[in-house]
Protein backbone atom coordinates (compact mmCIF):
# COMPACT_ATOMS: atom_id res chain seq x y z
CA UNK A 1 0.00 0.00 0.00
CA UNK A 2 2.74 2.63 1.01
CA UNK A 3 4.26 1.94 -2.52
CA UNK A 4 1.19 2.11 -4.49
CA UNK A 5 0.71 5.82 -2.41
CA UNK A 6 4.47 6.87 -3.94
CA UNK A 7 3.51 6.02 -6.94
CA UNK A 8 0.43 8.46 -6.84
CA UNK A 9 2.27 10.83 -5.70
CA UNK A 10 5.11 10.96 -8.71
CA UNK A 11 2.30 10.78 -10.76
CA UNK A 12 0.68 13.90 -9.49
CA UNK A 13 3.53 16.03 -11.20
CA UNK A 14 2.93 14.36 -14.31
CA UNK A 15 -0.85 15.26 -14.14
CA UNK A 16 -0.65 18.66 -13.54
CA UNK A 17 1.84 19.67 -16.11
CA UNK A 18 -0.45 17.94 -18.52
CA UNK A 19 -3.24 19.57 -17.28
CA UNK A 20 -1.95 23.21 -17.08
CA UNK A 21 0.12 23.02 -20.48
CA UNK A 22 -1.70 20.73 -22.54
CA UNK A 23 -5.55 19.69 -21.87
CA UNK A 24 -6.60 23.44 -20.22
CA UNK A 25 -4.85 25.42 -23.75
CA UNK A 26 -6.38 22.70 -26.06
CA UNK A 27 -9.63 22.89 -24.35
CA UNK A 28 -9.67 27.30 -24.46
CA UNK A 29 -8.32 26.57 -28.69
CA UNK A 30 -11.45 24.70 -29.12
CA UNK A 31 -13.82 27.28 -27.39
CA UNK A 32 -12.21 30.31 -29.03
CA UNK A 33 -12.22 28.50 -32.83
CA UNK A 34 -16.07 27.81 -31.94
CA UNK A 35 -17.03 30.80 -30.31
CA UNK A 36 -18.03 32.77 -33.75
CA UNK A 37 -20.71 31.36 -35.40
CA UNK A 38 -20.84 27.81 -33.59
CA UNK A 39 -17.19 27.21 -35.47
CA UNK A 40 -17.70 29.13 -38.82
CA UNK A 41 -14.02 29.51 -38.88
CA UNK A 42 -13.53 26.14 -40.24
CA UNK A 43 -15.60 26.51 -42.96
CA UNK A 44 -13.60 29.40 -44.12
CA UNK A 45 -10.65 27.63 -43.66
CA UNK A 46 -11.75 24.85 -46.88
CA UNK A 47 -13.12 27.46 -48.86
CA UNK A 48 -11.53 30.81 -48.49
CA UNK A 49 -8.47 30.43 -50.90
CA UNK A 50 -6.60 32.45 -48.35
CA UNK A 51 -6.38 29.93 -45.76
CA UNK A 52 -6.80 26.71 -48.08
CA UNK A 53 -3.70 27.68 -49.63
CA UNK A 54 -1.77 28.26 -46.81
CA UNK A 55 -2.32 24.91 -45.33
CA UNK A 56 -2.08 23.52 -48.88
CA UNK A 57 1.61 25.16 -49.19
CA UNK A 58 2.52 24.65 -45.76
CA UNK A 59 1.86 21.27 -45.78
CA UNK A 60 3.38 20.62 -49.36
CA UNK A 61 6.50 22.24 -47.72
CA UNK A 62 6.88 20.55 -45.44
CA UNK A 63 6.46 17.05 -47.43
CA UNK A 64 9.24 18.32 -49.88
CA UNK A 65 11.53 19.47 -47.11
CA UNK A 66 11.20 15.80 -45.11
CA UNK A 67 12.06 13.83 -48.97
CA UNK A 68 14.68 16.00 -49.47
CA UNK A 69 15.95 15.84 -45.78
CA UNK A 70 16.11 12.26 -45.88
CA UNK A 71 17.99 11.53 -49.15
CA UNK A 72 20.62 13.69 -48.38
CA UNK A 73 21.26 12.81 -44.73
CA UNK A 74 21.06 9.32 -45.40
CA UNK A 75 23.95 9.78 -48.18
CA UNK A 76 25.76 12.03 -45.88
CA UNK A 77 25.15 10.08 -42.76
CA UNK A 78 26.26 6.46 -44.51
CA UNK A 79 29.30 8.10 -45.90
CA UNK A 80 30.47 9.58 -42.67
CA UNK A 81 29.84 5.94 -40.94
CA UNK A 82 31.69 4.45 -43.36
CA UNK A 83 34.74 6.33 -43.61
CA UNK A 84 37.56 7.71 -41.54
CA UNK A 85 39.21 10.54 -42.38
CA UNK A 86 41.31 13.83 -41.13
CA UNK A 87 38.60 16.11 -39.57
CA UNK A 88 35.48 13.90 -39.39
CA UNK A 89 34.89 14.52 -35.79
CA UNK A 90 34.82 18.44 -36.22
CA UNK A 91 32.38 17.51 -39.79
CA UNK A 92 29.97 15.89 -37.66
CA UNK A 93 30.22 18.69 -34.85
CA UNK A 94 29.82 21.52 -37.93
CA UNK A 95 26.36 19.32 -39.02
CA UNK A 96 25.25 19.54 -35.85
CA UNK A 97 25.26 23.47 -35.42
CA UNK A 98 21.85 24.17 -36.91
CA UNK A 99 20.25 22.14 -34.17
CA UNK A 100 21.40 25.36 -31.35
CA UNK A 101 20.33 28.03 -33.51
CA UNK A 102 16.96 29.81 -33.24
CA UNK A 103 14.73 30.23 -36.31
CA UNK A 104 15.56 33.80 -36.43
CA UNK A 105 18.87 32.93 -36.76
CA UNK A 106 18.94 30.83 -39.44
CA UNK A 107 16.40 33.02 -41.17
CA UNK A 108 19.30 35.43 -40.80
CA UNK A 109 21.63 32.94 -42.61
CA UNK A 110 19.35 32.28 -45.78
CA UNK A 111 19.31 36.06 -45.73
CA UNK A 112 22.78 36.14 -46.07
CA UNK A 113 23.47 33.36 -48.72
CA UNK A 114 19.97 34.59 -50.97
CA UNK A 115 19.11 37.96 -49.91
CA UNK A 116 19.41 41.21 -52.03
CA UNK A 117 22.91 41.77 -50.73
CA UNK A 118 23.76 37.80 -50.17
CA UNK A 119 26.13 35.90 -51.91
CA UNK A 120 24.17 34.25 -54.40
CA UNK A 121 22.82 37.73 -55.50
CA UNK A 122 26.38 39.00 -55.92
CA UNK A 123 27.08 36.04 -57.74
CA UNK A 124 24.20 36.69 -60.28
CA UNK A 125 25.62 40.38 -60.70
CA UNK A 126 28.46 38.94 -61.48
CA UNK A 127 27.77 36.29 -63.98
CA UNK A 128 24.66 37.60 -65.31
CA UNK A 129 24.12 41.37 -64.27
CA UNK A 130 21.26 40.59 -62.28
CA UNK A 131 20.70 39.86 -58.62
CA UNK A 132 19.80 35.87 -57.50
CA UNK A 133 17.15 36.84 -54.80
CA UNK A 134 15.76 33.76 -53.07
CA UNK A 135 15.68 34.74 -49.61
CA UNK A 136 12.17 36.31 -49.25
CA UNK A 137 10.27 33.04 -51.04
CA UNK A 138 9.18 30.01 -50.55
CA UNK A 139 12.29 28.77 -51.93
CA UNK A 140 14.58 30.48 -49.47
CA UNK A 141 12.08 29.08 -46.59
CA UNK A 142 12.70 25.68 -48.18
CA UNK A 143 16.85 26.02 -47.74
CA UNK A 144 16.17 27.26 -44.05
CA UNK A 145 13.94 24.41 -43.45
CA UNK A 146 16.36 22.40 -44.67
CA UNK A 147 19.16 23.78 -43.21
CA UNK A 148 17.93 22.27 -39.89
CA UNK A 149 16.28 19.69 -40.87
CA UNK A 150 19.45 17.75 -42.35
CA UNK A 151 21.59 17.37 -39.40
CA UNK A 152 18.41 15.37 -37.32
CA UNK A 153 18.23 13.03 -39.82
CA UNK A 154 22.42 12.76 -40.30
CA UNK A 155 22.72 11.92 -36.78
CA UNK A 156 20.00 9.42 -36.37
CA UNK A 157 21.53 7.63 -39.31
CA UNK A 158 24.34 7.67 -38.01
CA UNK A 159 23.58 6.45 -34.57
CA UNK A 160 21.43 3.25 -36.31
CA UNK A 161 24.32 2.55 -39.54
CA UNK A 162 26.56 1.73 -36.74
CA UNK A 163 24.49 -0.88 -35.81
CA UNK A 164 24.07 -2.22 -38.90
CA UNK A 165 25.38 -6.04 -39.19
CA UNK A 166 28.08 -5.70 -41.97
CA UNK A 167 28.09 -9.47 -42.38
CA UNK A 168 24.82 -9.30 -44.05
CA UNK A 169 26.78 -7.05 -46.23
CA UNK A 170 29.14 -9.17 -46.88
CA UNK A 171 27.03 -12.19 -47.50
CA UNK A 172 24.98 -10.48 -50.15
CA UNK A 173 28.59 -9.29 -52.05
CA UNK A 174 29.76 -13.19 -51.94
CA UNK A 175 26.50 -13.62 -53.68
CA UNK A 176 26.56 -11.44 -56.05
CA UNK A 177 24.74 -8.64 -55.01
CA UNK A 178 25.31 -5.40 -56.02
CA UNK A 179 25.88 -1.81 -54.22
CA UNK A 180 22.51 -0.38 -55.22
CA UNK A 181 20.56 -4.17 -54.20
CA UNK A 182 22.72 -3.96 -50.69
CA UNK A 183 21.77 -0.75 -50.61
CA UNK A 184 17.81 -1.53 -51.78
CA UNK A 185 17.47 -5.04 -49.46
CA UNK A 186 20.20 -4.57 -46.59
CA UNK A 187 20.81 -1.16 -45.89
CA UNK A 188 17.36 0.59 -46.22
CA UNK A 189 15.68 -2.00 -44.23
CA UNK A 190 17.65 -1.46 -41.34
CA UNK A 191 17.47 2.26 -41.23
CA UNK A 192 13.53 2.94 -41.88
CA UNK A 193 12.48 2.79 -38.10
CA UNK A 194 15.33 5.26 -37.75
CA UNK A 195 14.36 7.21 -41.34
CA UNK A 196 10.56 7.06 -40.12
CA UNK A 197 11.08 8.45 -36.51
CA UNK A 198 13.65 11.69 -37.83
CA UNK A 199 11.25 12.25 -40.82
CA UNK A 200 8.40 12.41 -39.17
CA UNK A 201 10.00 15.29 -36.74
CA UNK A 202 11.41 17.21 -39.85
CA UNK A 203 7.66 17.12 -41.05
CA UNK A 204 6.34 18.37 -37.74
CA UNK A 205 8.93 20.86 -37.50
CA UNK A 206 8.50 22.49 -40.75
CA UNK A 207 4.67 22.53 -40.19
CA UNK A 208 5.08 24.86 -37.12
CA UNK A 209 8.67 26.52 -37.81
CA UNK A 210 7.45 29.79 -36.93
CA UNK A 211 11.10 31.84 -36.67
CA UNK A 212 12.40 30.94 -39.60
CA UNK A 213 9.24 32.20 -41.13
CA UNK A 214 8.98 35.05 -39.72
CA UNK A 215 12.48 36.37 -40.47
CA UNK A 216 11.23 36.07 -44.52
CA UNK A 217 8.02 37.37 -44.41
CA UNK A 218 7.84 38.97 -47.56
CA UNK A 219 5.69 37.09 -49.72
CA UNK A 220 5.19 33.86 -47.75
CA UNK A 221 1.80 32.22 -46.70
CA UNK A 222 2.39 29.32 -44.58
CA UNK A 223 0.01 28.53 -41.43
CA UNK A 224 2.39 29.78 -38.61
CA UNK A 225 2.40 33.38 -40.29
CA UNK A 226 -1.17 32.76 -41.04
CA UNK A 227 -1.83 31.92 -37.22
CA UNK A 228 0.36 35.19 -36.40
CA UNK A 229 -1.38 37.52 -38.74
CA UNK A 230 -5.30 36.76 -37.62
CA UNK A 231 -3.76 36.90 -34.28
CA UNK A 232 -2.44 40.35 -33.61
CA UNK A 233 -2.72 41.99 -36.53
CA UNK A 234 -6.93 41.43 -37.55
CA UNK A 235 -7.50 39.98 -33.81
CA UNK A 236 -9.37 37.29 -35.23
CA UNK A 237 -8.82 34.47 -32.95
CA UNK A 238 -11.43 32.33 -33.67
CA UNK A 239 -10.16 31.79 -37.03
CA UNK A 240 -6.26 32.05 -35.08
CA UNK A 241 -7.80 29.02 -33.03
CA UNK A 242 -9.04 27.07 -35.55
CA UNK A 243 -5.58 27.27 -37.53
CA UNK A 244 -3.84 26.07 -34.54
CA UNK A 245 -5.52 23.01 -33.86
CA UNK A 246 -5.85 22.29 -37.54
CA UNK A 247 -2.24 22.81 -37.89
CA UNK A 248 -1.65 20.74 -34.04
CA UNK A 249 -3.81 17.63 -35.93
CA UNK A 250 -1.78 17.29 -38.51
CA UNK A 251 1.65 16.98 -36.68
CA UNK A 252 0.02 14.84 -34.59
CA UNK A 253 -1.19 12.65 -36.80
CA UNK A 254 2.06 12.44 -38.45
CA UNK A 255 3.68 11.73 -35.00
CA UNK A 256 1.27 8.52 -34.58
CA UNK A 257 1.16 7.07 -37.66
CA UNK A 258 5.21 7.58 -37.78
CA UNK A 259 5.43 5.77 -34.26
CA UNK A 260 2.98 2.66 -35.34
CA UNK A 261 5.16 2.45 -38.50
CA UNK A 262 8.48 2.87 -37.06
CA UNK A 263 7.53 0.27 -34.55
CA UNK A 264 6.11 -2.49 -37.28
CA UNK A 265 9.33 -1.82 -39.56
CA UNK A 266 11.41 -2.44 -35.85
CA UNK A 267 9.10 -5.81 -35.75
CA UNK A 268 10.08 -6.96 -39.24
CA UNK A 269 13.55 -6.12 -39.08
CA UNK A 270 13.87 -8.29 -35.91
Amino acid sequence: MKQSKQYYLLIIPVVIICVAFFLLPMVKLLWLSLAEQNGISYWYILTKPMYLKSLLSTFLLSFVVTIASLVIATMVGLFLTRYEFKGKSLLVAMLSFPLVFPGVVIGFFVIMLAGRQGLFAELGLALVGERWTLAYSISGLFIGYLYFSIPRVVLTVMGAAEKLDYNLIEAGRSLGANRWQLLRDVTLPALTPGLISSGSICFATSMGAFGTAFTLATNLNVLPMTIYTEFTLNANFAMAAALSLILGFITWLCLTIARRQGGSSLGMGG
